[in-house]
This record gives C-alpha cells, sequence and structure tokens, in this order.
C-alpha cells in the first residue's frame, strides 16, 4: 500500500499541519508526522481541502463525443480538484433508463480520475409529458439519487408533483431548470436595459422565479426535496430565502460565472457569454454573492457545458448555450467570494464538497479531512496568480468566458482514494 506524506499544509485554511494518506485513507493529521517509504509533497503555504463535489456537470456521452466524454470530462475534474462529479441527464440517448445511467457510471469507474454518479432524467426523452424510471434507475447499480430534466424544465406541474412524490420513498431529489417556457420564447439574454438596447430576445427573472416559487410549494405540500439548479437572480434568492424559513427542504446552486460575468459581456455579441440561464445584472450578482455567503444558496455547481468549435463560433443567434467551467471554478470562488472576504476556505469546503455531497448522496465524498476517512483532497497554491489559457485544458472543448482573464489559486495536487490523479498540476 502506497503512502504520501502531505507536510505543512493548511488544512481548510487553518494552521498548517501533516496530512499521512495510507492507502485509500487518511491516516494521520498532525504536526511533525513521520512515514517510512511516504512520498513527501511540501505543502507550505498552500490549502488543502477535500475533493470538490460537483452536483452539476455536463459530460455528453453519450452522443456528443465530440464535446466532451467522460474520460475528458474527468480529467478536467481532477484538474480542477474534483474527486466526483454528477453527470446530467440529456444526453444522447437521454439517461432515462437503468441501461443508460449505468453505462455513464461504468465509463467512470474504468477510468478513474474521480468517481461519475450519474443523474436520471424525470421524464422521457426529457419531453415532459411521462415519468421516466425514476425507480429502475435508483435500483440500477448507479444507484441514482439525483433526478434532473436540466436543460429543460419540467414546465407541468401535476408531472413535477408526482416525481417529487416518487422518488420521496427512496430519499431521493429532483433538481429543477427553473425556466417558465412561454416567458422565454425567443429569448436570447438577460431581459433587462442591455438587452433593450441590442435589440436581443429578453429572458425575464420571472421565468425563473415563478417556477422556483411553484416548485418550493409543491415540495412542501408532498414533504419531499427539492434542488434549484444554477440560480441566477437577486428574486430568486429572496423566494429561497423565504422558503427555508418556512423549513421546505429546498437546497439551491449558484454557478461561478453568475458569480463573476454580468449582461454587460453580452455588449461584444461573442457567443461565449452565451448560456442558460443567461448572465445576470451587477445587482443580481451581488445578491447571489450574499445569499452564498449567508447560506442562502447551499452550493456551487459548475454547470460544466462543453460545446465543440463550431457551436461557438457563429452568430449569437444560432450559437449553443453553455460554458465549460471545472478547471477554473475553485479560481472564481476564490476570486469572488475569498479574496473579498464573504466566505474562509473553511466556508469553501461547506460550500463545494461537504454540501453537495450531502444533497446528492456521494458516499465516501464531503468528508473531514481527518484520520480514518477516505484519501479524497484537493492541494490549493492560493497565492497563485496566472492568466486562463484555454489551450491547456484536459476538457475536449474551449468555450470558457475567462481566456486571458488572470484568476486567483491554482489546484495543484488532487487524490482520489489515495490514488494522486494530478501532481504539480499536472494529471497523472
Amino acid at each position: 500500500m502506497s503512502k504520501t506524506l502531505i507536510r505543512g499544509a493548511e488544512v481548510l485554511g487553518g494552521a498548517p499541519q501533516d496530512v499521512l494518506i495510507d492507502g485509500e485513507t487518511i491516516a494521520a493529521v498532525g504536526t511533525g508526522l513521520g512515514a517510512d517509504g511516504a512520498e513527501v509533497v511540501d505543502a507550505a503555504g498552500k490549502v488543502l481541502l477535500p475533493g470538490l463535489v460537483d452536483l452539476h456537470t455536463h459530460l455528453r456521452e453519450p452522443g456528443r463525443e465530440d464535446s466532451e466524454t467522460v474520460l475528458t470530462g474527468t480529467r478536467a475534474a481532477a484538474s480542477g480538484g474534483y474527486t466526483a462529479v454528477f453527470a446530467m441527464a440529456n444526453t444522447f440517448p437521454v439517461a432515462d433508463t437503468a441501461g443508460v445511467v449505468e453505462q455513464v457510471y461504468r465509463l467512470g469507474r474504468e477510468h478513474g480520475y474521480c468517481d461519475v454518479q450519474p443523474i436520471g432524467a424525470v421524464t422521457v426523452g426529457l419531453e415532459g409529458k411521462q415519468l421516466a424510471e425514476l425507480g429502475a434507475m435508483h435500483e440500477s447499480a448507479a444507484g441514482v439519487t439525483v433526478f434532473s430534466d436540466d436543460g429543460r424544465c419540467v414546465d407541468d406541474a401535476v408531472i413535477m408533483r408526482r416525481a417529487l412524490e416518487y422518488v420521496k420513498a427512496f430519499g431521493g431529489v429532483v433538481a429543477q431548470h427553473a425556466q417558465e417556457p412561454r416567458l422565454t420564447e425567443g429569448a436570447q439574454m438577460n431581459e433587462g436595459v442591455v438587452s433593450a438596447e441590442l435589440g436581443l430576445g429578453g429572458w425575464p427573472a420571472v421565468a425563473e422565479e415563478s417556477i422556483i416559487a411553484r416548485d418550493v410549494l409543491l415540495a412542501e405540500h408532498v414533504g419531499s426535496r427539492v434542488h434549484i439548479c444554477h440560480l441566477s437572480t437577486a428574486g430568486s434568492v429572496e423566494i429561497v430565502r423565504w422558503a427555508k424559513s418556512r423549513g421546505i427542504a429546498v437546497t439551491a446552486e449558484v454557478t461561478p460565472h453568475h458569480l463573476l460575468l454580468t449582461d454587460e459581456l453580452v455588449r461584444s455579441y461573442d457567443p461565449v457569454y452565451k448560456v442558460n440561464p443567461p448572465l445576470r445584472t451587477e445587482r443580481d450578482v451581488r445578491a447571489l454573492r450574499a445569499a452564498l455567503a449567508d447560506g442562502t444558496i447551499d452550493i456551487v455547481a459548475t454547470d460544466h457545458a462543453p460545446h465543440p468549435h463550431e457551436d461557438k463560433d457563429c452568430e449569437w443567434a444560432a450559437a449553443a448555450m453553455g460554458m465549460v467551467g471545472l478547471e477554473t471554478a475553485l479560481s472564481v470562488v476564490q476570486e469572488t467570494m475569498v479574496d473579498t472576504g464573504l466566505l474562509d476556505w473553511a466556508g469553501v469546503a461547506e460550500r463545494m464538497s461537504f454540501a453537495p455531497a450531502r444533497i446528492g448522496r456521494a458516499a465516501g465524498h464531503g468528508r473531514p479531512v481527518s484520520a480514518g476517512e477516505p484519501a479524497n483532497l484537493t492541494l490549493v497554491d492560493t497565492a497563485y496568480r496566472g492568466r486562463v489559457d484555454p489551450a491547456g485544458f484536459a476538457s475536449r472543448s474551449r468555450n470558457t468566458p475567462y481566456e486571458g482573464r488572470e484568476l486567483p489559486g491554482r489546484v495543484t495536487h488532487t487524490w482520489l482514494r489515495g490514488k494522486a490523479t494530478l501532481v504539480d498540476g499536472k494529471l497523472t
């Protein structure tokens, strides 16, 4: 069994400690640790976190391997400090049966850069008309606990109610893409001053907020859990805050790009900024940061959405929506939340590891950095600053909104059950 001694790391941003990994497990945490034959990693001045968990990743396989595969996506995840990702169901074919989710699950096991937990579709073919095989997917080898039609909204209230009732039987959760379709027909960007000036179809905040309001009430009515994907408006924050004050079992996520970027960037007409939900206003960004800091928003999730070059290198109206995010997420969170004083590193660990693992019930992930726990860890050089160069990405796609932008922090090492998947910033 291999041993690794991580020497002098600031565990969750605290005082320097040594962490000894023996095989797949953390053997000891303390000062002055030694271990004969152990590989020593000098972690002085670096922050050690539990391996990150992403509750919202698009791996595209099966069906869109030109954008991403399970292999390239999990390599990107390891590069970003992730040890587990939840793979969304909008593949081709859709992950709406036990067979498809098991295929994705086994591909993740085979490649080994991080654990892959498939998310099952709520409805057959993501069409919103008939419930998918929720029970069969849960009982499959993949053990699905999270269900979502992400990319589309479950806009039928009866279907949403039935899904919430069904998953309650085995402690599952429905993750809703909150977008009222009739209010967003032809929408190209956030509805507001910029859309009016540019003459682009507007995507009103109420299209998101009305679905969230309905779904938290449905969750309360049936006593089930609902999770809000990529929350993006100040109004949505207030609805979730109200729901939590009533004791409703709602959780919510925010993406890194909604913490940093605004709709002013759309003035460039660069399709790299076209995303679903759209970039919002500076007021929304401030509200999202405050809500993440105070716990109203539970987690950061990347919504890593890779697209091939030709789907983004075109006119705005024809471009696909989405951005890659796994390899830059932690840097964006450091810039928007840590360097601004809104969160400490323990708070980052809560929102990017502990909480997403709890919501998705990812066994062995989101665990304390202490003796006896699985050695799923990531080491971060928080003093580093550098410009984003997508040419060096492990992802198959390059549609990042941060190209050429200077961001802080760099993941140097990632360990999955004691095995290094990233060493000195390079994949093993």
